[in-house]
């Protein structure tokens, strides 16, 4: 009986970790995401301010 709740605890931390390695590379291409359209932004900005000068 001991061999299967080793088993069965070494399953669930193999499955469990490959979860958080989903997440992580969910939240890794999220921070991405939201530096470009942080730089979007700016940049728009920018560009009106500089548009408006002239």
């Amino acid at each position: 009986m001991k061999k299967y709740a080793i088993l069965t605890l070494a399953v669930f931390a193999l499955l469990s970790l490959t979860g958080c390695d989903a997440i992580g590379t969910i939240f890794k291409a999220g921070m991405w995401w939201a530096f470009f359209l942080v730089g979007a932004v700016i940049a728009v900005i920018l560009w009106l301010l500089t548009r408006g000068k002239k």
